[in-house]
């Protein structure tokens, strides 16, 4: 069930942050503000820039495509390119937030949730009176499709399992990671690992003008057995590290903070929230 726990209260911005930047997949300037919110109003979209300033809530409901990254569309509104601001706001027990977007995604950064982590940390957070709702795993709860496979099993805290396999990269091989997380730890060890490709999976995409935004400065590239960027990897295994990273984002679309042992095995946006909207289902949340 979602109980509420009397040791922990709601939260959200102690002031506004602005954070502006391209978007990924448009190249186009994009902006975002994040407004502090009353306590019960969880994380909420609007697109300031279009007719009718439409809001989009950061709920399972509301996702639209899972290409490359989790997009969210509710009527007219929608934005793209949601899940590493959701992970800094998950990471670091962030709960209710009102965004302005002006633009079609979120600015990617350098590709990870560092640089929202630093502008969250500037302004604080703040507590509100409201007890937090904690979504706690009882009995275990699956969901796989072909070589992907997710878990969530009973666990006093959130811990996050997951195994990378690009048999097919000599440089990543396999990766695998786990570890129970800490506000701390996600900000020391989760949050500037950058999104990554394989060159030849990317290369045809700037071809066809499907990345306009993408480049060196906000995505770690994989040819053969080196990293492109220069200064390289931010850790060995940065690459299963950004995969926890978007999980964590993903799974933050039930609108509740888990408590359980998250197993992931290759998952990616798409089975992140199918596996999300399979916990939403046993908790009688809409998804």
């Amino acid at each position: 069930m979602t109980e509420f726990s009397s040791a922990l209260m709601q939260t959200t911005l102690r002031q506004p942050i602005e954070f502006a930047g391209i978007g990924l997949f448009t190249g186009q300037p994009c902006a975002i503000q994040m407004i502090p919110a009353a306590a019960n109003t969880g994380i909420v979209f609007q697109r300031s820039d279009l007719p009718g300033s439409p809001e989009i809530p950061a709920q399972l409901q509301y996702v639209s495509g899972t290409p490359r990254c989790t997009c969210l569309l509710r009527g007219t509104g929608s934005v793209q390119m949601v899940e590493h601001l959701l992970s800094a706001f998950r990471g670091l027990g962030v709960d209710n937030v009102r965004i302005d977007v002006r633009g079609p995604e979120i600015p990617i950064g350098d590709g990870s949730a560092q640089e929202l982590v630093h502008l969250i940390e500037q302004v604080g957070i703040q507590n509100l009176d409201q007890p937090k709702k904690i979504l706690r795993i009882t009995q275990p709860i699956y969901w796989s499709q072909g070589e992907t496979h997710l878990v969530a099993l009973p666990f006093p805290g959130f811990r996050i399992s997951y195994t990378l396999h690009y048999p097919h990269s000599p440089l990543i091989q396999t990766q695998y990671f786990s570890q129970t997380l800490s506000e701390q730890f996600y900000k020391t060890e989760i949050a500037q690992c950058r999104t990554f490709s394989l060159y030849e999976e990317i290369a045809p995409m700037l071809d066809r003008g499907l990345l306009k935004g993408g480049g060196l400065e906000n995505a770690l590239v994989i040819q053969g057995n080196r990293v492109l960027n220069p200064g390289g990897a931010r850790f060995p295994d940065e690459m299963v590290r950004h995969k926890v990273l978007d999980l964590i984002g993903d799974l933050a679309l039930l609108g509740v903070p888990i408590e359980g042992h998250i197993i992931s095995v290759r998952s990616g946006h798409a089975g992140n929230v199918a596996f999300a909207k399979e916990i939403g289902k046993a908790f009688d949340i809409t998804v």
